[in-house]
Parts: C-alpha cells; structure tokens; sequence
C-alpha cells in the first residue's frame, strides 16, 4: 500500500503516515520500479501500534524505546508500565496547576465584574490584570517596577 491508501485505512492524514516514516518509527519497503514507497501490513500494524500509545498519552520518544524493546524481541511490558506511571503523575501535576489557574481565573472574573473600565495611563496598562494578585487569597500588591 502507499501513503494514501494507510492514511485512509487508519483515519490519519498522509501527512501523519510520512511523519512517522521520517523520524524512522516506520520503515516502508521502496519500489524499485517507481521508488514509491510500500507499506505491508506489519508498518501498518506498527502504525496501529503508535497511533493507539500516542492516544494514551505516550511521547514519540517514549514509543521509540518501546519499539526498540520490541524490534530486540523483549518484552516492553516492564517499560510500558513505568512509563504510563511517568506520564499519568504528569498529567495529574498539569491537572492540578490547571485546576488552580482555573480558580484564579474564576475569583479575577467575579473580581472584575464590578470594576469599571480605565484608560492606560503611564504606569499601568490594564488595571484589571495589574491589581490583581499572584496570590488571590493575599490583596494586591502595587509594583511600580522598581526592586526596593
């Protein structure tokens, strides 16, 4: 098969199929008629293979160790493991700092609803943003820019 004929059988786009083979995760035969270059059903099942850990949140590198394991004929079972623990405490820390950007964007709302419009003046471009602390639970802090 060629690249179009993959990228339609798994849902991808021709470009998705070319990525994979550029950064050697897939490594189709060429025809030497045509220089094309064929895919056989065992690239296909590597690109089922990718495309089903990148949607588990696995990295490209982290597909390429596991691979590596693989085409050596041991097990990446032990790697997958660790790995997806990696990646799931990962998630969680960018869960957990989405969740506090959340609030705070959350509190500056409610803050802001009352507050009326201002002009920039020279030492402030928007006071919304400028009055409103790092910290939403501690009061706002004027920086005037100056280390004191």
């Amino acid at each position: 098969m060629q690249v179009l004929e993959v990228a339609r059988d798994l849902g991808v786009s021709p470009d998705t199929v070319r990525y994979y083979t550029r950064i050697g995760l897939l490594d189709p035969a060429r025809d030497s008629a045509n220089g094309y270059k064929n895919f056989g059903r065992g690239d296909c099942n590597r690109l089922r293979f990718i495309l089903s850990a990148r949607h588990l949140g696995f990295s490209v590198n982290d597909i390429q160790q596991i691979l590596a394991h693989a085409d050596q004929g041991e097990s990446p079972c032990g790697l997958v493991r660790k790995l997806i623990e990696d990646r799931l405490e990962e998630v969680s820390r960018r869960f957990d700092d989405i969740a506090r950007l959340k609030h705070r964007m959350e509190v500056a709302l409610s803050a802001w609803r009352t507050e009326p419009d201002q002009a920039p003046s020279g030492d402030m471009i928007c006071h919304l943003i400028e009055s409103f602390a790092e910290n939403p639970d501690q009061p706002a802090q004027q920086n005037d820019g100056w280390q004191h």
